[in-house]
């Protein structure tokens, strides 16, 4: 099991000047960060200024745990245990930005006993709210296989996906599926031996799984609407994807917002769209080659801005 200490010095927040930057922390301003995680970006968002108020929320029990030392030090803190897509419950002011990092923190990865590494020998769980929900393994052994289908075709995104579906079902009864390594090994297997070669095999399929019974999707699509109404005018809601579907479902709705065509399927004459908002980064911003180097979990992180101009009573 890695120690508290070696966690805390392998957490790296994902493009964090760049973060600051876009959502203009350095005016000063109340922002909510919807994925606290270890904190780097709320640290990040505070230092900017020293008049900032920071509202952070998590998922997992976990974090809630780091919050709680967190705001010892930073007394412009808050912190709420929910679901970023449970945001309207809460009593927030108006906001100057808000901030969504869609990846899976280093803690939960380093953590061996929550299974979202194939590194470990540790059971299959990768439960955000390691509290709710069902666990990976359970998944696995229980699911029809349409939902297999879905989450490791779909969702993971894995061209070798027959072959994994069914070893899947093949090997559900087993003790294969129970923990991390073993189900990882049975991913590889399925696969040509350089058929990822700059990621391990198991890579999508386990992204795919973990997608699947998070509910990660849909969340986001709920939660998207739901800060963008929290902004100020002037606001600006900032989001760091990792994945294509993640990366797909902000475009969308960041479109949806501007008053622009959602996809190329969209037929909606151009009268019939109002405009609520301004797309600032007409490309992805990316980490730089030095930041993958010292953070390789960067690698595939994509950072989309988008500016409130009005108020916006769009359907959700």
């Amino acid at each position: 099991m890695i120690d508290a200490a070696q966690s805390e010095q392998s957490h790296c927040p994902v493009l964090p000047d760049a973060v600051v930057k876009w959502l203009n922390a350095s005016a000063g301003g109340q922002f909510l960060d919807c994925t606290f995680g270890g904190g780097g970006h709320s640290e990040a968002l505070l230092c900017a200024n020293e008049k900032n108020f920071v509202y952070a929320i998590d998922r997992d029990p976990s974090a809630k745990k780091r919050a709680q030392e967190f705001s010892l030090k930073h007394p412009n803190f808050r912190f709420y245990q929910i679901n970023f897509s449970e945001v309207e419950c809460l009593q927030l002011p108006r906001l100057n930005g808000v901030l969504m990092d869609l990846g899976v923190s280093s803690f939960q990865l380093d953590d061996e006993s929550r299974g979202f590494s194939f590194k470990y020998h540790a059971p299959l769980d990768m439960r955000m709210d390691s509290g709710n929900g069902i666990t990976a393994e359970e998944f696995l052994r229980t699911a029809d296989e349409r939902d297999i289908v879905t989450a490791v075709r779909d969702y993971g995104e894995e061209d070798g996906w027959r072959k994994i579906v069914n070893a899947i079902i093949e090997n559900r009864e087993t003790d294969a599926v129970k923990y991390a390594d073993t189900f990882a090994k049975i991913v590889a297997s399925c696969l040509p031996k350089h058929a990822h070669s700059k990621i391990h095999p198991a890579t999508k399929t386990f992204q795919g799984i973990r997608i699947f019974i998070n509910d990660e999707l849909r969340s986001l699509e709920a939660a998207l609407p739901m800060v963008f109404d929290r902004l100020l005018i002037g606001g600006r809601l900032a989001v760091i994807s990792f994945h294509s579907l993640e990366d797909r479902i902000v475009k969308k709705i960041f479109n949806r917002v501007c008053g622009r065509a959602i996809d190329k399927f969209d037929s909606q004459s151009q009268q019939d769209r109002a405009s609520h908002g301004n797309i600032l980064t007409k490309k992805p911003i990316v980490p730089s080659e030095v930041e993958v180097e010292n953070n390789p979990r960067s690698r595939s992180a994509k950072l989309r801005v988008l500016e409130k101009t009005k108020d916006c009573p769009w359907q959700r």
